[in-house]
C-alpha cells in the first residue's frame, strides 16, 4: 500500500512511519523539516517538504497514493486556530483530485460527540483554559471530514504517552458510560496501521484507551 503521512516528524506520525515501513508498504512523509529524516534512504520511502496549508503541495502529494493520514498536531494557543481544518480542507480537495478514497485523521479526545468523557480535570481546566481554539477548530476539521464522500476514520486518542506499543487497547465507538485513561503513540499508530490494512471503523470515530 501507499501511504501519505502528513504530520509525520514527531509523535504518532512518526510512529506510523516506522511502523508502516516495518510492514513493507510504501511510505511518503510530509513535513516541514527534513532533517528529522536525515540520512534515511530507501526505494519505499520518500519525503516531501511542505505544510498542511499549503494546498498545490498537498495535492501534489496525494498523487499516486492509494491513503491519506493526518496526524498533524500543535502546541496550545491563545488565538484562533485554523491549521486542521484548513489543512484538511486541502487534503479533501487533493484526494478529491487525485481519485485517493481512504483517509485516517487523528483528533483527541474531547472532539466531537466525546467531549465530557476526558474526566473533570481535563474537561475544565485542560480542555476550556488551554486547549479551546485547538479543538473548536478540531471540530471543524471533523465537520469537514464527515462531510465528504472519502472512505474516512476519524482516530480519537485518549491521553497520550510515550510508551511502547502493547496491541493491547480498547477501541470504543459506543461512549455511554466509557471512562478514559491514556494510551501510547505507538499504540495510535498500530491502530491505524491495522485499520489501513484491513477496515473496520470506515464513516466511524473510534476512540482508543487501554
Amino acid at each position: 500500500m501507499k501511504i501519505l503521512i502528513i504530520g509525520a516528524s514527531r509523535g504518532i506520525g512518526f510512529e506510523l512511519v516506522r511502523q508502516a515501513m516495518d510492514a513493507g508498504h510504501t511510505v511518503t512523509a510530509l513535513v516541514r523539516d527534513k532533517s528529522v529524516f536525515d540520512g534515511v534512504k530507501h526505494k519505499r520511502f520518500k519525503v516531501r517538504v511542505g505544510d498542511i496549508t499549503t494546498r498545490n503541495i498537498v495535492e501534489g502529494a496525494c498523487i499516486g497514493q492509494d491513503a491519506v493520514c493526518i496526524a498533524v498536531g500543535m502546541i496550545p494557543s491563545s488565538k484562533k486556530v485554523t491549521l486542521f481544518s484548513e489543512g484538511t480542507a486541502n487534503v479533501l480537495s487533493g484526494m478529491k483530485k487525485a481519485g485517493v478514497k481512504r483517509l485516517l485523521a487523528v483528533t483527541g479526545i474531547g472532539a466531537g460527540d466525546s467531549k465530557g468523557h476526558g474526566g473533570f480535570f481535563f474537561e475544565k481546566l485542560t480542555l476550556a483554559a488551554l486547549l479551546r481554539h485547538v479543538y473548536d477548530d478540531k471540530n471543524r476539521q471533523e465537520a469537514l471530514i464527515m462531510a465528504s464522500t472519502c472512505d474516512w476514520t476519524i482516530v480519537r486518542p485518549a491521553f497520550l504517552t510515550r510508551m511502547d506499543k502493547t496491541g493491547d487497547y480498547r477501541v470504543l465507538t459506543d461512549l455511554e458510560g466509557c471512562k478514559v485513561d491514556k494510551i501510547s503513540r505507538a499504540d495510535v499508530a498500530h491502530f491505524m496501521l491495522t485499520e489501513l490494512e484491513a477496515p473496520n471503523y470506515i464513516h466511524q470515530t473510534p476512540l482508543l484507551t487501554y
